[in-house]
């Protein structure tokens, strides 16, 4: 099988790995920093959402062009609702994929919905109601137009199946390297001299801005009144000026983008997810629990996931909620190792990438054969 994977990258960063394997193929397409004035206002008017419009560029349709000019291929998989504006250059491609799949993180009109319940400021609550709005028609027209959708979730796959679909809707739910994390795991055990209450995630992302800036302002500073030596530590790239001010505040450290996320787990004593926007699943929560560290977050930070209250995770929605739970497992050691044991137990059974990525595979092929099969009928 061979796969090629062409994607947005900024000049200041190196998105793909060293490719040794003759059969993978990365390909880089610069895209602006910037939004572009243009868009926000064709979005707000047109019917054409801001997000789709602020993916659509003539860079990277001129390299799919191209892509699709010189090679053939049975499937192209969009990454997200938001790729959906270059449908029509796949379709008029030279080399027309066989099969166009999307995969969904989450349903992006939902986080949407959700962030205007928790916005602060009126106009970029009106603004995001209106945004949620105009993208839940675009996905309700969008779903029939690929010939499979790929969700995290029940959940999700059921917010499809509302919406019409009537193309397949797999479901492939985020995962981990276990063995990426193996190690941190075992270094966990009997661990004494751990002092990190943990948020992992992209900066540069609203439902994370919120959570973390939620956390910090709320919970943290009556968890470190409890635990004066802990440090609330913000491991996630490009954090903006909200997020930076945080780490003038006792007890509170940003990191920025980091090369690895491992040591921040061998020296956590908690992970925290105190998500009040989000959707799909939280890759963050399934790293915490493979490196073996405790989780505390909110139920919708939980969402999709098979965890159990108490058994895997501990659930926390109020400032007063969370910081019994961070200080619990701060000082019930046995409680913590329990949860830890318990989390990494589920990630092993249910959402190692080893065994998700097989199924992933197995999904695809099956809806190429079955491609194939009615065009051999005359469908």
């Amino acid at each position: 099988m061979q796969v090629t994977h062409i994607g947005f990258s900024r000049p200041e960063e190196s998105p793909f790995p060293d490719a040794n394997n003759p059969r993978h193929r990365f390909i880089s397409v610069p895209r602006p920093a910037s939004y572009r004035l243009l868009d926000l206002l064709r979005g707000a008017v047109g019917p054409l959402p801001f997000s789709v419009l602020n993916y659509s560029r003539k860079e990277m349709r001129n390299a799919l062009t191209q892509l699709l000019g010189e090679h053939a291929y049975d499937i192209v998989l969009l990454e997200q609702v938001q790729m959906g504006g270059y449908l029509p250059s796949l379709r008029r491609a030279a080399n027309p994929p066989r099969a166009i799949v999307c995969d969904w993180h989450n349903i992006e009109s939902e986080v949407l919905h959700r962030y205007a319940d928790t916005a602060r400021n009126p106009a970029r609550r009106l603004y995001a109601r209106h945004a949620a709005s105009q993208l839940e028609r675009y996905e309700r027209r969008f779903v029939n137009q690929c010939d499979m959708h790929v969700a995290v979730s029940e959940r999700d796959r059921n917010a499809l199946t509302r919406y019409g679909a009537a193309v397949p809707v797999v479901v492939i739910e985020n995962g981990v390297d276990i063995a990426k994390f193996s190690l941190a795991a075992d270094s966990q055990s009997g661990r004494r001299d751990r002092f990190r209450v943990v948020f992992v995630g992209a900066m540069d992302y609203h439902a994370n801005v919120d959570a973390a800036t939620t956390f910090a302002l709320s919970a943290w500073p009556e968890i470190r009144r409890c635990l004066p030596n802990a440090v609330f530590t913000i491991v996630g790239r490009n954090p903006g000026p909200e997020i930076r001010s945080l780490g003038a505040a006792p007890g509170i450290e940003v990191t920025g983008t980091v090369p690895d996320v491992r040591p921040y787990y061998d020296q956590a004593l908690v992970a925290v997810a105190p998500l009040r926007v989000a959707g799909g699943t939280r890759i963050k929560i399934l790293e915490a629990m493979a490196a073996g560290v405790p989780v505390v977050s909110t139920a919708r930070g939980a969402e999709g996931l098979a965890v159990e209250r108490g058994v895997h995770c501990l659930l926390a929605e109020t400032a007063e909620e969370t910081r019994d739970a961070v200080v619990l497992l701060a000082r019930d050691r046995a409680k913590a190792a329990q949860l830890a044991s318990a989390g990494r137990d589920l990630v092993e059974r249910r959402y190692d990438w080893s065994v998700l990525g097989d199924s992933l595979a197995a999904s695809l092929l099956a809806l190429v054969e079955s491609l194939s099969d009615r065009r051999a009928m005359g469908a």
